[in-house]
C-alpha cells in the first residue's frame, strides 16, 4: 500500500483546462464517495482551488485507478493525461508539505492555500474518506506549514492573488483614487481585494453578488455599495476596474455586456481582472478595444518580483519541509515494519483469551483446578506454536534455510538450556 498524489496545477496546465477539472464545493462529497468506492483506494482527499486540482490517496495500485477516475471527470477531455503530475510515498509527502507551506503556489508564500488544504481535509473527514494514514499526513502538513511561516519570512507581508491584482491595477492606467471598482462575488478573494482597495484609497466600491445579503455584509465592512447580481448590467458602465472571483460554473460577463458598457462609457478603457477558475469573464472579451483583461495565469508575470524577493526565505522553508518529510517518512515506514509484530501480539492475545475462557468453563463445570490449569497451559501452547511449527516443517521440507535461521535467532539454544535446567 502506498501514498499517491496526482493532479494538475498552474505550472502544468492552462486555466482553460484547470477550470474544466475544478470541483465545486458542493460536489466534493459525491466525488469523494465515488473515489473512495474504487477497490484500490483506502483513503482519499480531494484538493480543488483556482490553481490546482489534486488527489491524495492511500491505495494498493500504482496510481492508475486515480488517473482513470479523474479522466472520467465530465469536462476533463482526452488531453488531461499530458498535464498530470504524479508523486508517490516520500515525494507525495514532500509535495503536500510544500503545497501547505505556500512553496508551490502561484504567489510564493501566499497564506490562503493552507486554509484551502484544511478545508479539503475537513471535507474528506466529513465524507468518511479519511483514514489514519492520510489524517496523520495532513496533520503533519499543517504543523510543517506553521513552522515554515513561524521560523522564516516566507509569510512576511503576505501577498495573495487578490493583492497582486490590486497592485496590477495601481500600476496600470487606472488611478485608484479616481476610479470606481466593481467587485463580483463575496468570498475570501473578494474580501481580500476589498481590503487592499480600501488601503489603496479607491474612490468607490461596488460589490455585486448573487446573494445580496452577502454583498451587503461585505459592503458594510468596507464602505461600498451592494448590488444584486441581476442588476450588474445597470452598473457595469460605471466601473473603471472590474475584479471578479465567484464560484460560478459558467461565465458571468459576456462580450455583449462589455460592448454595451463601453458604448455608455464612450470607450473609456476598462481593466478586467478575472480571478476565478472556472473563469467569470468570457475569453473573447479580450478581443475588444479599450479593454484590458487579465486572468490568474496572467498574474504569473506580475508576481515574479514577489517571487524573487522571497527566494531566500523559500530556501529556508524548503529545508524545513525536507526535514519534516524525512521524519514523517521514517515514522511511516517504521509503523509499517511493526505490522507483523502487531499481528503476532494480536494472535497471542486471542489465543490467551480463548484458552482462559475454556479453562474457566471447565472450572465452572467442576473440573479440579490443577487439571484446569494443565488444560489451560496445553491449549495455549498448542495455539501459539501450531502456525510456526507448520511453517518450520514446510520450510525444512522445501529447503528454506532462511526461516530456520530466523527461528534460531528468536529461540537460541542458550535459552533452551536455561529452560531445561
Amino acid at each position: 500500500m502506498a501514498l499517491h498524489v496526482l493532479g494538475i496545477n498552474h505550472q502544468t496546465a492552462p486555466v482553460s483546462l484547470r477550470e474544466r477539472v475544478a470541483f465545486a464545493p458542493e460536489s466534493l462529497g459525491p466525488a469523494l464517495a465515488s473515489l473512495r468506492a474504487l477497490p484500490e483506494v483506502h483513503e482519499a482527499v480531494l484538493l480543488s482551488t483556482c490553481n490546482r486540482t489534486e488527489l491524495y490517496a492511500h491505495s494498493d495500485d500504482d496510481g492508475q485507478a486515480l488517473a482513470g477516475w479523474l479522466g472520467t471527470h465530465p469536462q476533463a477531455g482526452g488531453e488531461l493525461t499530458a498535464y498530470l503530475y504524479r508523486h508517490r510515498d516520500a515525494d507525495a509527502v514532500r509535495h503536500l508539505f510544500r503545497v501547505a507551506s505556500g512553496l508551490d503556489s502561484l504567489v510564493l508564500g501566499e497564506p490562503q492555500i493552507l486554509g484551502q488544504v484544511k478545508q479539503a481535509w475537513s471535507a474528506a473527514r466529513e465524507a468518511g474518506a479519511l483514514g489514519g494514514q492520510l489524517d496523520r499526513l495532513f496533520q503533519q502538513a499543517f504543523a510543517t506549514a506553521k513552522r515554515a511561516r513561524t521560523d522564516t519570512r516566507i509569510g512576511a507581508n503576505p501577498v495573495s492573488v487578490a493583492s497582486t491584482a490590486v497592485r496590477l491595477a495601481q500600476e496600470s492606467f487606472a488611478r485608484l483614487n479616481e476610479s470606481t471598482v466593481l467587485l463580483i462575488g463575496a468570498g475570501e478573494t473578494i474580501e481580500l481585494a476589498a481590503r487592499h482597495l480600501v488601503e489603496a484609497k479607491a474612490q468607490r466600491l461596488l460589490i455585486a453578488n448573487r446573494t445580496l445579503a452577502h454583498a451587503q455584509e461585505l459592503a458594510s465592512r468596507h464602505g461600498g455599495m451592494a448590488l444584486p447580481l441581476a442588476e450588474l448590467d445597470k452598473h457595469l458602465a460605471e466601473a473603471d476596474i472590474v475584479i471578479s472571483a465567484t464560484a460560478s460554473r459558467a461565465p458571468i460577463l459576456h462580450r455583449t455586456q462589455i460592448e454595451h458598457a463601453l458604448r455608455l462609457r464612450r470607450h473609456r478603457p476598462m481593466l478586467l481582472l478575472d480571478l476565478a477558475v472556472p473563469r467569470d469573464i468570457d475569453s473573447d472579451v479580450s478581443g475588444l478595444r479599450d479593454v484590458f483583461l487579465y486572468t490568474v495565469d496572467d498574474l504569473e508575470r506580475a508576481i515574479e518580483d514577489n517571487r524573487r524577493g522571497r527566494r531566500e526565505a523559500a530556501q529556508q522553508a524548503e529545508a524545513i519541509v525536507e526535514l519534516q518529510t524525512a521524519r514523517f517518512v521514517e515514522h511511516w515506514q517504521a509503523s509499517g515494519r511493526q505490522q507483523p509484530l502487531l499481528r503476532l501480539r494480536a494472535h497471542g492475545d486471542a489465543a490467551r483469551a480463548d484458552a482462559l475462557a475454556k479453562a474457566r468453563a471447565q472450572l465452572a463445570a467442576g473440573m479440579p483446578p490443577e487439571q484446569a490449569l494443565d488444560l489451560l497451559a496445553h491449549t495455549l501452547t498448542n495455539r501459539l506454536l501450531h502456525a510456526p511449527t507448520v511453517a518450520l516443517r514446510e520450510a525444512a521440507l522445501g529447503g528454506d534455510g532462511d526461516l530456520a535461521r530466523a527461528a534460531e535467532k528468536l529461540f537460541p539454544a542458550a535459552d533452551t538450556d536455561r529452560a531445561d535446567a
